[in-house]
């Protein structure tokens, strides 16, 4: 808190941030436990072409993903350990139209997934994976050394949404020219494609959504603690300028009834008088305020931390007075 009574810089920022963080969490809260229309869980299937697997035979697919990605060991020069690395250097995916339809036979209901790579949850199913290991020679290993990464290989993987499979959408249903489609959801909430039934997909939602719940009633709680705070010093610091205020006013005028009350020849030596114990001259200027109000044995005597008198600022140096 700040001379005045005035909040300092560092709480306004304080306030300011949980304030503005538990907004955001509140944001966040709000818009996952919005949920979207329900699908149920259905099989997809094909609208005409299929997509093979490159590397397993008779698996065919309507999403196939290709990844190669490079393990590599870099040199950490702040533990001074190798440690794992992994990037991806090519990716590529192919989608083909399909649809969500029941498990039951004889019922025509389809269902047109449009967008599926805009899905967070998009459950494809690993159907190929093998790890190519990098040959190195002697003169390869220095350099690697030297340079501080050491490949590993790469590991090249294979990934496909299978026709036949088991899926659950969570997203808009829209229905357009006597077909059913379905597609992301609007006002940013999220689309879903998932392996899992309808019960897991809520409850790992409902789950998220009770953290985001528990962070924002803790910074909530943090910002009313800091708003708190500030206020309450505020009222302290009022209530110490309004005592202080009275005190040098029953000073002055306890003085004033001093002076008119004392003889010619002693008015001089009131005025010279420490406002402390009223018997001893002024002696000392306290700084940084530069009051000359104190005798040397009343400001020794002078509660830690050592403060002014007249006006309570903190005194950070004392300088002698010597009258001639």
């Amino acid at each position: 808190m700040e001379n005045g009574g005035r909040p300092s810089l560092c709480q306004f920022i304080l306030l300011g941030t949980t304030s503005v963080v538990t907004a955001a969490l509140y944001s966040v809260y709000r818009q996952k436990a919005r949920v979207s229309q329900e699908l149920k869980v259905r099989a997809v299937r094909s609208v005409k072409e299929t997509l093979n697997s490159q590397f397993v035979e008779n698996c065919k697919g309507v999403i196939q993903r290709l990844t190669l990605q490079e393990h590599k060991m870099v040199w950490n020069r702040t533990t001074h350990l190798w440690n794992d690395c992994s990037k991806i250097i090519h990716q590529r995916t192919n989608t083909v139209p399909f649809d969500l339809v029941p498990h039951e036979d004889g019922v025509d209901v389809a269902v047109r997934v449009l967008k599926p790579l805009d899905s967070v949850d998009l459950g494809l199913e690993t159907v190929y994976e093998k790890f190519h290991p990098s040959i190195q020679s002697f003169t390869d290993v220095i350099g690697h050394y030297i340079s501080g990464e050491r490949p590993k290989g790469i590991q090249e993987t294979e990934e496909m949404l299978k026709v036949g499979a088991t899926l659950t959408g969570v997203g808009e249903l829209v229905l357009d020219n006597n077909s059913v489609r379905l597609q992301p959801p609007k006002q940013g909430m999220q689309y879903y494609l998932s392996s899992q039934d309808f019960d897991s997909l809520l409850q790992r939602q409902e789950s998220s959504v009770r953290l985001w719940k528990v962070l924002a009633l803790v910074f909530g709680f943090a910002t009313c603690a800091t708003l708190f705070f500030i206020l309450r010093k505020q009222y302290l610091q009022r209530q110490e300028r309004l005592r202080l205020k009275q005190m040098q006013e029953e000073f002055q005028e306890h003085e004033a009834q001093l002076l008119s009350r004392a003889k010619p020849e002693d008015r001089e030596s009131l005025k010279s008088a420490c406002v402390v114990c009223l018997s001893s001259f002024k002696s000392c200027v306290f700084l940084e305020c530069g009051h000359v109000c104190s005798c040397t044995e009343c400001y020794r005597a002078l509660p830690e931390p050592k403060k002014c008198p007249i006006c309570r600022q903190a005194i950070t140096r004392v300088i002698p007075l010597y009258n001639s």
